[in-house]
């Protein structure tokens, strides 16, 4: 089968800067919640495996030293909570998860394990965590520090925070701790709740977790950074991974080093998916397509578009000739986005106005476009030619991508037997693994409690 996730984020255009202004687009009204709900109604009837909420903390501000270009062209800014709209999505559906992006560096573990489980609980089971450490030095200088922490010593920060939110989620409360006994006058027997106790280099937690268990207890753990420190990260923790890139001879690789890293660890096959980030343009037939492309490409802004990209590799693409080359540059930002368009693929030079065009239309990945028979080959190619499960999907014109997804490939791909026509029922791990809980060999899995259910 091959799985969808819809990929978003709670502001204005997302991945395909200077869209908003497009007539059809709804994502100025991203701040409403019937924007997320119609959203939510339409991926679950296109049988999405759930919504990929994206966030960023701080302001794309590395084009221009400024963030005049990110403001000018709503380039991820302005951007709300992404936690708050999974309430209102998951009132109006039963089976669309929710892969929330929260980034960790800013978030005391206490507090984001409370919030995961409140979510779990409202959500009858369908959140996950997209487990981020963030990229911008702005994030980092609005939060009182001076700069973020090194690339490599974030993943280690990271690390460290897991083990405490999984102590928390899996060892702080027994399955049997909730008795709810009017008769007896108790709702918790407290001799089957204890306190976690962690003293490490970055954080120090002793307290019993605030929340009753939640279905799934750990939410399904997302990840998306592909450099080493990532991939171990993932290899470790991660059941669902987001990688990007523009063409197989980029993402091939990096599929087939999660899997090892992932095997090395002890972990089966079937514990990790992997979602490419791609975008779909489809209609009745190639021509119609093609031409609606061409619409989209008339509205993309080639500033937001390199001030997304100078954010995610922290070189200021302002300073560089349109038709420069694009050489890489090591720093503390995000590793991936530099890769792509450097040396991944050593095949393909880039330059400055190359990665603009590009990044105009769904971010960093491919963009299929065609009749449903076109784009859902192109699709099972991708597939056979990088091994990933499925994709992560992109928007270009709010909702009308997903609706023309929902559509024209979604049936397209069901009559070749290549995607769901149901959905399996309970939280969203047992819909995507066939268990609730996180398996034995998973990191979370040490810290249950001792008397808990295994």
């Amino acid at each position: 089968m091959i799985r969808f996730n819809a990929f978003e984020m709670n502001c204005v255009g997302h991945q395909s800067p200077g869209l908003w202004r497009h007539p059809r687009d709804r994502s100025g009204a991203y701040n409403t919640l019937a924007y997320w709900t119609d959203l939510a109604r339409l991926l679950e009837r296109g049988g999405f495996d759930g919504v990929f909420l994206a966030d960023v903390v701080g302001l794309y501000d590395v084009y221009g030293g400024s963030p005049a270009a990110a403001l000018r062209h709503a380039t991820q800014v302005p951007v709300n909570d992404p936690l708050l709209v999974v309430p209102a999505m998951a009132a109006v559906t039963e089976h669309l998860g929710f892969g929330v992006t929260v980034n960790l560096s800013y978030e005391a573990p206490y507090l984001l394990a409370r919030r995961m489980t409140t979510l779990d609980h409202l959500t009858s089971g369908r959140i996950g965590w997209n487990v981020v450490t963030g990229y911008l030095d702005s994030a980092a200088r609005a939060m009182g520090l001076e700069r973020q922490r090194a690339h490599d010593d974030r993943y280690d920060l990271a690390e460290e925070y897991m083990a405490v939110v999984y102590a928390l989620w899996e060892g702080s409360w027994d399955d049997r701790a909730v008795r709810r006994d009017r008769a007896a006058g108790v709702f918790t027997d407290s001799s089957r709740v204890r306190a976690i106790r962690h003293e490490g280099p970055h954080f120090r937690v002793e307290g019993v977790h605030l929340g009753e268990p939640s279905p799934q207890r750990t939410p399904v753990i997302y990840q998306a950074g592909t450099s080493p420190k990532g991939r171990g990260f993932a290899a470790r923790h991660a059941e669902c991974v987001f990688v990007s890139g523009p063409s197989p001879q980029v993402i091939a690789p990096r599929v087939a080093a999660l899997r090892q890293a992932a095997s090395d660890e002890g972990r089966a096959p079937g514990d990790l998916l992997i979602y490419a980030l791609a975008t779909l343009v489809v209609a009745e037939t190639d021509a119609r397509a093609q031409a609606k492309l061409a619409e989209y490409r008339s509205y993309v802004s080639h500033e937001g578009a390199l001030a997304l990209m100078s954010g995610w590799t922290g070189v200021d693409f302002s300073t560089l000739d349109l038709d420069a080359q694009v050489r890489h540059v090591e720093n503390d930002a995000g590793r991936t986005a530099m890769d792509n368009v450097t040396r991944a693929d050593p095949s393909r030079v880039w330059t400055v106005r190359e990665v603009a065009e590009h990044v105009g239309i769904g971010g960093i990945g491919p963009v299929f476009c065609g009749s449903p028979a076109t784009v859902c080959d192109a699709l099972e190619a991708f597939v056979a030619a990088t091994g990933v499960d499925g994709f992560n999907l992109a928007y270009v014109v709010a909702h009308e991508t997903f609706a023309d997804v929902v559509e024209f490939v979604v049936p397209e791909l069901q009559r070749r037997g290549r995607y769901p026509t149901a959905y399996r029922d309970g939280p969203l791990r047992r819909k995507l693994f066939g268990r609730d809980r996180v398996d034995a060999a998973h990191p979370a899995a040490g810290h249950r409690h001792a008397s808990g259910a295994a």
